[in-house]
């Protein structure tokens, strides 16, 4: 049985109308061509997402990790203003004030007299969790002498109710 044309139709057919019952060829291209499209645009959109975090891991910037939360916030609640707030901060330099206060430390130290690193321990008072009679410990020196006399420390008052 050969099946022909409807009456009506031309006689010269497009070569994307296909018979029926055979593979429609420009469907299965375009399919093709849709899913690779698609994957290339979210291939293009975490590459320029992750864009804030590769600038600041590339420079070593201290801000890294700020920089990379504030990526996956932006990525997941899709505000945008968190990923404008990792790209400023990824350009820009935080200057290192750690080292120049270390320097000024271990200078007052120098003047003081006192060996550098040494300041902090000689400083530290003991604890609440070492004071084991629970008496006030103001006033305690290094030694566990005290300038004046230990007395227990106030209790809170307690709330009776009927």
């Amino acid at each position: 049985m050969t099946e022909s044309a409807h009456p009506i139709a031309t006689q010269h057919m497009p070569s994307f109308i296909t018979a029926p019952g055979e593979t429609d060829v420009l469907m299965v291209v375009m399919a093709v061509i849709l899913l690779l499209a698609v994957l290339l645009f979210g291939v293009v959109f975490f590459h320029l997402h992750s864009l804030p975090e590769r600038m600041a891991h590339k420079t070593q910037k201290v801000q890294f990790e700020i920089v990379a939360v504030l990526g996956l916030i932006s990525l997941f609640t899709h505000m945008h203003i968190f990923w404008i707030a990792g790209l400023l901060l990824a350009l820009i330099d935080i200057p290192d004030f750690g080292n120049a206060l270390g320097r000024i430390a271990g200078s007052v130290e120098r003047i003081a007299g006192v060996k550098p690193g040494e300041g902090a321990a000689e400083s530290a008072q003991p604890s609440i969790a070492d004071n084991k009679h629970g008496y006030d410990t103001v006033g305690v020196e290094g030694d566990g002498t005290s300038s004046r006399a230990s007395r227990p420390a106030p209790r809170k008052k307690e709330l009776g109710h009927a």
